[in-house]
């Protein structure tokens, strides 16, 4: 399936944030196309404090507010999810499939709380929210990933995009589409690290 122009979008809309480019966020929302923004992009936004951390997702809304804002969630979508724990899991699993269970012992590892936050908040919270299917928000996690230099997650979230149903030309097409965000040397190893699933 090849992406959208929505997904390209917000491919660009998560790098921005990631970068703090914020001349690009409102280039994006000047631009936006008739019905947009909408839910989608509320989204990314929201899942970009995984990648760029709440200061920068907090700015982000100030910029894009400057130039006419992301529209009023509605009250499904504004609601509090409480402790979503259990769809963390299910989705980590789909995600990270037969590695799944290395992966946590890596991360209560490194810290005991750190394997809870990632399947409870970053899973659970973000990840499984509905308003964007796991397929899009793993090609978000690739950009975002792909425009930090950090290459061993981004090979975690390209094999995840490929579980929960992107395919390799959607993960080539992730990278084209943020050619000019990303510094070339980045870039470059992004590349090479998609390539090793095609």
């Amino acid at each position: 399936m090849a992406l959208s122009e929505t997904d390209r979008i917000l491919i660009r809309l998560s790098v921005g944030i990631c970068g703090g480019d914020w001349e690009l966020l409102r280039t994006l929302r000047r631009a936006a196309p008739d019905g947009q923004p909408d839910r989608r992009w509320r989204e990314a936004l929201l899942q970009a404090h995984l990648f760029a951390g709440m200061p920068r997702v907090v700015e982000a809304c100030g910029v894009l507010a400057s130039v006419g804002g992301l529209g009023t969630p509605d009250e499904d979508e504004a609601r509090h999810q409480g402790d979503r724990f259990a769809a963390g899991h299910a989705l980590f699993e789909r995600i990270y499939a037969g590695q799944a269970q290395t992966v946590r012992e890596t991360l209560e590892s490194y810290h005991p709380v750190l394997a809870r936050w990632i399947e409870g908040h970053a899973y659970g919270r973000v990840l499984a929210r509905p308003g964007l299917p796991p397929d899009r928000r793993e090609l978000l996690a690739v950009a975002c990933l792909a425009s930090l230099g950090q290459d061993r997650q981004l090979a975690s979230h390209a094999r995840g995009a490929m579980f929960v149903g992107a395919g390799i030309e959607e993960l080539r097409d992730t990278l084209a589409t943020i050619e000019d965000l990303v510094e070339e040397t980045r870039l470059r190893h992004a590349k090479r690290v998609v390539e090793r699933f095609g």
